[in-house]
């Protein structure tokens, strides 16, 4: 019996020095990835300072940019996730506000950070979406810092990040956790199309609903909890009203509540008419993609 206890003792004592190994290794290489700089030449856009270009910012940074999402209601940052496996992940506060980094960024900051995903050092942001946000118009991305560069302070000083295990290991599933390192910052952005009610601009407001639904839109494995957007999901028993019914009110045609928590119908049934019709064409052009 003595010798069945020293063997299991041995069989766990490997198993936890294999833990502890693997978890070495881990650290190691999401942080070299988390300290890597990436020289970007910054690409510089006017920002406007009209009211009509700030408003256009808001609208944009409050419906398909999913801002508040992360950054709070109020812009002012958030401790978005906390715990033992997951360390500690902190939004930063974008405001002007004690605590904040508005008044330290330069315009040449706000493009880097938006488009590039990076740090003014060059490092790389955390589960910043700016592989979606990186194909923003000049135009749109100067009126979303327009913006931005207008809230009101709110003191609200936060803590820094510290990545857990838990959040070190999805670093190395999803690559697209860390932007800078997905990005193709050199690459050439699609042209910016005209505002109208067309599958192209119903395209461009669509990019960042990637996020959770996939890159094709039918909601694959590992895209999160968003469903399959294309004609071979649920939408293909919808009407164009049904559509935009469901994005005002958060129920849909089969009377099912959506969670704002998870689906933002709040945020984008903001939008106007024409640009969810847009939306609309642009989700009925899509190839069938089953899910299943």
């Amino acid at each position: 019996m003595g010798r069945v206890f020293k063997w299991i003792g041995f069989i766990l004592g490997g198993l936890v020095g294999l833990v502890a190994l693997s978890l070495v290794v881990v650290y190691s290489i999401t942080e070299a990835q988390l300290n890597k700089t990436y020289e970007v030449t910054v690409s510089p856009i006017a920002i406007p300072t009209d009211a009509a270009a700030i408003e256009r910012g808001k609208h944009l940074a409050t419906t398909v940019g999913f801002c508040t999402d992360c950054h709070g209601a109020n812009l002012a940052g958030q401790v978005f996730d906390e715990g033992l496996l997951v360390g500690r992940l902190s939004v930063p506060n974008l405001t002007t506000g004690q605590g904040g980094v508005g008044d330290t960024l330069t315009d040449t900051d706000w493009v880097r950070a938006i488009r590039h995903g990076l740090r003014a050092d060059g490092r790389t942001l955390i589960d910043m979406p700016s592989n979606y946000y990186y194909y923003l118009s000049d135009t749109d991305l100067a009126a979303i810092i327009a913006y931005l560069k207008t809230l009101p302070p709110v003191d609200n000083e936060l803590p820094s990040n510290m990545m857990g295990p838990l959040v070190r290991v999805f670093m190395l599933q999803d690559p697209s956790l860390l932007p800078g390192q997905v990005i193709d910052h050199t690459g050439p952005r699609p042209a910016a199309p005209r505002v109208a009610v067309t599958p192209e601009y119903g395209q461009y407001l669509a990019n960042a609903c990637r996020v959770c639904h996939g890159d094709n839109l039918a909601g694959e494995p590992g895209a999160g909890a968003g469903q399959n957007l294309t004609p071979a999901g649920n939408l293909a028993h919808w009407t164009e009203a049904d559509f935009i019914q469901t994005l005002r009110t958060g129920v849909t045609p089969e009377d099912r509540k959506l969670d704002p928590e998870l689906m933002p119908w709040d945020q984008v049934g903001r939008l106007s008419d024409d640009e969810l019709k847009a939306i609309w064409l642009y989700l009925k052009s899509l190839p069938a993609v089953s899910s299943e």
